[in-house]
């Protein structure tokens, strides 16, 4: 949930990792800081709270140093601070490390090295792992990376990490477990980063650090070992522009992301769409008829979006399939002890690919002998290599914190999901063929409710007046407010609670007034007359209505209508999200808030 750049080179390396910060600053935005060898031998730091431009302003304006390591924190142990920043450094001033992910065990160890006498100079878990590094080099390791080694052998918890050694200004030595890290290629120079965005400006180049992966980075190459023992990484070409990460003229990454759904949603169905079978072709997915017709369950793990686009894909699964499917968010199904069944197929979603509650999950499962496929948005990652098959989306890079292309790109990877399975079961050609036709619809229905952007934020600056909201759907609506209601709380702070409609009167219709307003998701499905009567008790008790669904008519019983266009039912949830998209959005813009920082969030959920 942090961001790392390091780089060892002949370039001056300040500028470059500075940049790669503020590429990442969507992982973590609370400090950041940066370490590099100085002319005296020893080693300078320099670190701020706050966004990264306050870091830069710090910085004397020539640095020379062709060395670096740097970060950008999510704060979980310790405040943020000026002291709590990274990086830290030993006792001796010597090492100095970067960090993301936590260390189980650091108040233990911060209790040892407090009886020798050591004195902690931060509140963070951090720090602990940079003295047990110094103590072995004071020890007299003369290999940073042994020391590395012997230091990480001592602590539990998740980590990837950069160390610099004043003794050893030419090299960094990266390690992860659990967060990751990649390395970048050059031409004689070597970077590291925690993401791929701060990389390709620089490089195509890149490694993947697996688990347990140590790394030494020089000038002139890099070298991995695992336990000790020198291993085979080899660098792959990535096809992604440095443009992908540019805003281009958006204001925030959000709207931008949002714009690019017809795009990303082309992408996510191109090569997949076999009309001969009236089916979805899904190479990755390594699921032959035979196996497809063998699942007699389906279970999908996810956290945040990820997971509310697994409810959706579950039902999506059930209704086109006609297999039992449920999604659970992935941390709840790893602690209970789930019994894992040989007949039930697992589908793992993540936009990162490396949501460590969701890869922790995965390995659950497979302990168990189950099996597991994945719908992930980055090629390589962690929860990627853990599946072994599955979906990527080909959404293309997402770096607002608040989930908008990935989690529609991952609906429809569910649709194609659905329909290969139900395909090769008793799913009709012609429902296939109109599940086909629906799906090559999608983007053209998505760029025309963009189209209507300003119909939405004049509604989104009315209501952003409210300090709290309601939103409910049935059934295929369901998610759909769920998913709208997690958008206004990410971005415009807003409470928002989100019920299936026939819980209303269960409890939630006390919360009821003309101060809290409504969302209503209606579609027109076969329940369009049951949710027009939960209008019809919202309004008798003065409650405000606002109505996400696709007949203008439905303005004779709401306060404000957002319509979209109709696809086939089982898709219509994918485009009734999209207009709250935009609400949540503009609700943000009009209240001041920071759009792709929203406070208290980072983009990739590395920890627990």
């Amino acid at each position: 949930m942090c961001g790392i750049v390091a780089y060892v080179g002949r370039r001056p390396a300040v500028p470059l990792v500075v940049d790669g910060l503020r590429r990442l600053e969507y992982r973590g935005y609370d400090s950041a800081g940066l370490a590099i060898p100085s002319k005296d031998g020893g080693l300078t730091v320099h670190r701020a709270a706050g966004r990264v431009d306050e870091l830069a302003a710090r910085l004397p304006k020539r640095l020379a140093a062709t060395t670096a390591i740097a970060h950008t924190r999510w704060a979980t142990h310790g405040a943020p601070s000026d002291r709590n920043a990274h990086p830290h450094l030993d006792a001796a001033g010597r090492v100095a490390l970067v960090h993301n992910g936590i260390i189980e065990n650091a108040d233990q160890l911060r209790a040892k090295l407090a009886a020798d006498g050591v004195v902690m100079a931060s509140d963070t878990d951090t720090e602990v792992l940079a003295h047990l590094i110094g103590r072995e080099l004071a020890a007299g390791e003369t290999d940073l990376a042994n020391a590395v080694r012997v230091a990480l052998d001592q602590i539990a918890g998740t980590y990837g990490i950069a160390v610099l050694d004043a003794a050893n200004p030419g090299e960094v030595v990266v390690a992860r477990n659990g967060s990751p890290l990649l390395l970048g290629v050059g031409e004689r120079e070597v970077l590291a980063a925690s993401d791929l965005s701060a990389l390709v400006a620089h490089t195509r180049q890149v490694v993947h650090l697996e688990d347990g992966d140590l790394a030494t980075l020089r000038a002139g190459g890099y070298e991995v070992s695992r336990d000790g023992a020198l291993t085979s990484r080899a660098a792959e070409v990535v096809d992604v522009a440095p443009m992908a990460y540019e805003l281009g003229g958006y204001r925030h990454w959000m709207h931008k992301e949002i714009h690019e759904q017809p795009a990303a949603v082309e992408r996510a169905i191109s090569g997949r769409i076999e009309d001969r079978f009236a089916t979805a072709h899904l190479g990755g997915l390594d699921l032959s008829p035979r196996d497809a017709r063998a699942v007699r369950r389906v279970v999908v793990l996810g956290a945040g979006s990820a997971y509310l686009a697994g409810r959706l894909g579950a039902q999506l699964i059930e209704e086109v399939a006609r297999i039992p499917a449920v999604a659970e968010p992935a941390a709840e199904f790893r602690y209970r002890n789930p019994v894992i069944e040989p007949d039930t197929l697992y589908v793992a979603v993540s936009q990162s690919g490396e949501t460590y509650d969701t890869l922790a999950a995965v390995q659950e499962v497979q302990r168990k002998g189950g099996r597991v496929v994945g719908i992930v948005g980055v090629v390589g990652s962690a929860i990627a290599r853990a599946a072994g098959s599955g979906i990527y989306l080909h959404a293309g890079p997402e770096v607002s914190v608040t989930s908008t292309k990935t989690y529609t790109a991952t609906a429809v990877s569910f649709a194609l999901l659905a329909l290969h399975l139900g395909r090769v079961r008793d799913l009709s050609p012609a429902d296939g063929r109109r599940l086909l036709g629906g799906l090559r619809a999608l983007p053209g229905q998505i760029a025309e409710i963009l189209a209507a952007e300003d119909d939405v934020a004049a509604v989104a600056a009315r209501w952003s007046a409210y300090s709290g909201m309601l939103y409910v759907g049935r059934v295929r609506g369901a998610v759909v407010a769920a998913e709208g209601a997690l958008k206004l709380k990410e971005v415009a702070y807003i409470h928002a609670e989100a019920y299936p409609a026939s819980e209303l009167k269960h409890g939630p219709l006390a919360l009821v007034s003309p101060e809290r307003p409504v969302v209503v998701v209606v579609p027109d499905d076969e329940l369009r007359e049951k949710n027009l009567g939960t209008i019809a008790e919202i309004k008798a008790r003065d409650g405000r209505v606002l109505v996400v669904g696709h007949d203008r008519a439905l303005a004779a019983v709401a306060d404000e209508v957002l319509v979209v266009p109709r696809n086939e039912p089982e898709l219509d949830p994918i485009l009734l999200g999209i207009p709250l998209q935009l609400f949540a959005y503009h609700a943000a813009v009009t209240l001041g808030h920071d759009v792709d920082r929203p406070r208290n969030l980072a983009k990739s959920v590395t920890v627990e």
